[in-house]
């Protein structure tokens, strides 16, 4: 009878130090993930105040969570402030946020705009709520990012969110574009950054999960039927499941773009590709002259 406890017991902390490994591995893989990714696209600076827009999903808590890990070692100083926009939605739960981060002592503001009335008032019986949506919460957090002095906002999407919004402007606006790393807003008020660009949306979940993040479902959008965005996610996780490192594959050519391959005007200059090849052939010519010159002298 001992022996079968003491062989549970094992068992049981055997697993408990693997699942405790592999929580290792996940986390400094996604440190690993956003550190590069800061780095590669330069989105902070020393000084900076980044306002971290925390919506209560699993992805800004995550995004929370990692930078205010890279904070403690990173070789620039930059403070964070959470900022929480709320919607005024039915039922939405007020507290959540607010005792999460006074619990592991994040500054924050809970902003309250209720734009949760407006989409619902101005969006067609049967249509998606999300263009207007976010176009509302969007305004409203570039306008508080400048009322507290925020040098960067920060934005939860990740690998597949910035995939997902390259086909859907492929499939339904017509235009090749996604969601840059880091972006300079229209009026020039704002610098956006996205630290999660380098990280799979699995293991967010995963880390999510194993944190144990208060998490606050959005009611106002996510019970939509038949979103183009969802449409679209389950068709990039077939692809992945067909072939596996598809994704990945993508998102590399979204960081590998070659404008003479495709076809806009505005990005390379197909007009004047005889004038170019005209002074390449001219170049050639000379270098020809040149080189007999030399082998006669």
């Amino acid at each position: 009878m001992s022996e079968t406890i003491s062989a549970e017991a094992s068992a049981q902390a055997s697993g408990a130090a693997k699942q405790k490994r592999e929580f290792n591995k996940l986390q400094k893989r996604l440190r690993r993930q956003v550190g590069n990714a800061v780095i590669d696209y330069g989105m902070i600076q020393e000084g900076d105040k980044v306002m971290v827009c925390l919506s209560g999903g699993k992805d800004s808590y995550t995004m929370l969570e990692i930078l205010r890990s890279l904070q403690r070692n990173a070789p620039v100083s930059f403070s964070l402030v959470a900022v929480n926009l709320d919607q005024k939605q039915p039922g939405f739960p007020e507290h959540v946020l607010p005792e999460y981060l006074d619990g592991i002592g994040v500054d924050y503001h809970i902003l309250e705009r209720d734009t949760y009335s407006v989409v619902k008032e101005k969006t067609p019986e049967g249509k998606t709520t999300c263009a207007l949506c976010s176009r509302l919460r969007r305004g409203s957090l570039y306008g508080f990012a400048e009322d507290i002095g925020a040098t960067k906002v920060a934005l939860g999407h990740h690998r597949e969110d910035i995939l997902e919004t390259l086909f859907l402007n492929m499939f339904f606006g017509g235009t090749l574009k996604s969601m840059p790393p880091k972006l300079l807003s229209d009026d020039g008020k704002n610098i956006v950054i996205r630290p999660l660009a380098y990280c799979r949306e699995a293991d967010i979940a995963e880390f999510a999960r194993q944190m144990q993040f208060p998490i606050i479902p959005c009611n106002l959008c996510g019970s939509q039927p038949n979103l183009q965005r969802q449409q679209v996610k389950e068709m990039l996780a077939e692809w992945e499941a067909r072939h596996p490192g598809r994704l990945e594959s993508m998102f590399k050519a979204v960081t590998n773009v070659a404008p003479s391959q495709l076809a806009d005007r505005d990005l390379f200059d197909f007009e004047g590709l005889e004038a170019k090849q005209k002074h390449l052939r001219q170049t050639r010519i000379e270098a020809l002259d040149l080189g007999a010159e030399l082998d006669t002298d």
